[in-house]
């Protein structure tokens, strides 16, 4: 061996050893903490933001601290698309997203919130029941696991005037959520006048007039006092908005499998608990704006049968460009078989009345 050698086999030789040294002393992959980083829009101390919480701490003891979730509340990630983008980059892990998160990955969430279809929370849910798999599994090709649905109540429009009738809303500055070119079209479609913001814009552009009007729900609107600003709001429920929390699958896969099972069921857990909480609050935080000067502008039938022939007439170019168009056929299908099966029963046909006897023959 030439001097060159020997000292470059000398020089080699402790780099090796401390590299044996390293693995040797390093924990097992299994053993190591994963850190997920979850955003919402949800703000720090809200409801939605203590139940994420919980289930943060579920999964710490579930998991025995080897999986440790840090959540980014009140919009600190930007709006819902920023975060589907973070994660996408990987400077976020997870999110709980509204439709408009969701809808960012795959589209088919929106067959749950055809705007006039759904009359009842039991309606959502059969269908959501119906359609979960194919959406999960959707989600999950683009790279994305489905933890739990989420939903935030039904979505009524805030104004700045009062509004009753479609008529009423179209000459008004509707928000209208950015990057979203497609539900633009059909908003102007439909004769609105949509201006598209970020969702973190929404407390600035109602205060200073950019918009005027704007479709949210009275949870939202209380929590992010965006009704202080929006006055009126009328009584017709256009949608329920519907969500879920994502994680992307690179992270998921990187929790031991053995863990995932536990984690996944407090999640389940906290979106239950999500709905059925958010789901009775909602008369309540009705009656709190209403006590603190909310004017809500009653909808008959007559008047709500306007706004759902205004959503209807919309459908076909919502199917197809905003929801795909065989989960729009499968929502609807669902929808009317649930209906068909809460129907009343018919009344047993009438027995037919005997042939009259013929008058007998006089003479």
């Amino acid at each position: 061996m030439n001097p060159k050698q020997t000292r470059r086999r000398f020089l080699t030789l402790p780099a090796l050893a401390l590299a044996g040294l390293a693995a040797l002393g390093a924990p097992p992959a299994s053993a190591q903490t994963v850190v997920v980083k979850m955003a919402t829009l949800a703000p720090d101390g809200s409801e939605w933001h203590t139940i994420l919480k919980t289930m943060g701490e579920k999964w710490k003891t579930a998991s025995g601290g080897k999986v440790d979730l840090k959540i980014y509340a009140g919009s600190v990630a930007g709006d819902d698309t920023d975060v589907v983008r973070k994660m996408r980059l990987g400077s976020l892990n997870a999110g709980m997203l509204t439709s408009a998160g969701v809808s960012s990955v795959d589209k088919t969430i929106f067959a749950l919130q055809i705007p006039m279809l759904y009359s009842s929370y039991d309606e959502v849910d059969y269908v959501l029941g119906k359609m979960e798999g194919r959406i999960k599994a959707s989600l999950e090709e683009k790279g994305f696991v489905v933890l739990n649905f989420v939903d935030a109540g039904w979505v009524h429009f805030f104004t700045k005037t009062p509004v009753k009738t479609p008529d009423d809303l179209k000459p008004l500055k509707l928000f209208s959520w950015a990057g979203d070119d497609k539900a633009l079209e059909v908003w102007k479609g439909a004769g609105f006048n949509p201006v598209p913001l970020p969702s973190t814009e929404i407390s600035t552009a109602l205060k200073t007039g950019l918009v005027n009007a704007l479709p949210t729900t009275p949870q939202a609107a209380v929590i992010l006092q965006w009704y202080n600003d929006a006055r009126n709001m009328t009584q017709v429920r256009w949608a329920l908005l519907v969500g879920a929390t994502l994680i992307n699958k690179s992270t998921w896969e990187k929790i031991p499998a053995e863990l995932r099972p536990a984690l996944l069921a407090a999640a389940e857990e906290a979106g239950k608990k999500l709905r059925t909480d958010i789901r009775a609050a909602g008369d309540r935080d009705l009656v709190a704006m209403q006590k603190r000067g909310l004017n809500v502008i009653p909808v008959d039938a007559a008047v709500e049968a306007q706004w759902r022939s205004v959503a209807e007439a919309a459908y076909p170019r919502i199917r197809g460009p905003i929801i795909p168009a065989d989960a729009f056929d499968e929502a609807r299908k669902h929808l009317a078989d649930f209906r068909a099966q809460k129907a009343p029963a018919a009344p047993p046909a009438a027995a037919p009345a005997a042939p009259a006897k013929p008058a007998p023959k006089k003479g």
